[in-house]
């Protein structure tokens, strides 16, 4: 291995060991109960040479939850690569978004926080978080197309104006404050009842009607 290369390597090292400390305080105390001074002892480094790698804390954060988008985005190419039809990959892609909720439960409540209005538009990282959420979203465009062509969703329907509606959907009821969910028990149902439900109420609104599969939701909550 070359010196060019040897110091590539090890700049790509410090990175992501910066990366994992900052994780690891994000995820533990919140964005505004860390700061750069604890991030640069957790990681063992002087706090100017953390600015050598990055900008600042938001940076850091906003780094952080597209880590959290990246792991969605694969979830949900492997619901589209499934040899099933595009109403049911429409379904997995919901019971993989509550999944991702489930199983990475911080990236989730990172994802929520950098969608206030406490961060700036500016930060470089913003576009590629909206990229990968995009990126997610005409995943999901492409299942509900396929849906379209293989006769399992209705053909009047536009698959951008679906996956808007779907994704819009996921991200209400996976960040819904807990005054909601109280309301919800209020009434004898359980937050996951209502997931569940979900695609109950929403799979008869997009299916044909004439080749659909059964959905089998019970996924939604496992």
């Amino acid at each position: 291995m070359g010196i060019t290369e040897r110091k590539k390597r090890e700049k790509e090292q410090r990175n992501k060991d910066i990366l994992d400390a900052a994780e690891r305080l994000f995820f533990s105390r919140g964005y505004e109960d860390v700061s750069m001074d604890q991030i640069a002892r957790e990681v063992e480094l002087n706090k100017a040479t953390i600015y050598l790698y990055v900008e600042n804390k938001e940076t850091l954060f906003a780094s952080i939850v597209l880590r959290g988008v990246q792991i969605l985005q694969e979830k949900y190419r492997e619901c589209m690569e499934k040899q099933v039809p595009g109403i049911v990959k429409v379904t997995l892609m919901g019971q993989a978004y509550y999944q991702f909720s489930q199983e990475y439960p911080d990236y989730q409540r990172m994802i929520q926080f950098y969608g206030t209005e406490r961060f700036s538009q500016e930060n470089p990282c913003t576009a590629e978080i909206g990229k990968g959420y995009g990126t997610c979203r005409m995943i999901l465009r492409d299942a509900i197309q396929e849906g379209i062509d293989d006769g399992t969703i209705r053909d009047d329907l536009d698959p951008f104006l679906v996956s808007m509606y779907l994704m819009i959907s996921f991200m209400g009821i996976l960040s819904m404050e807990n005054k909601w969910k109280r309301v919800i028990e209020a009434e004898g149902f359980s937050y996951e009842q209502y997931s569940r439900e979900f695609f109950r109420f929403i799979t008869p609104a997009v299916s044909s009607g004439e080749k659909s599969s059964p959905m089998d939701v019970k996924g939604f909550t496992s």
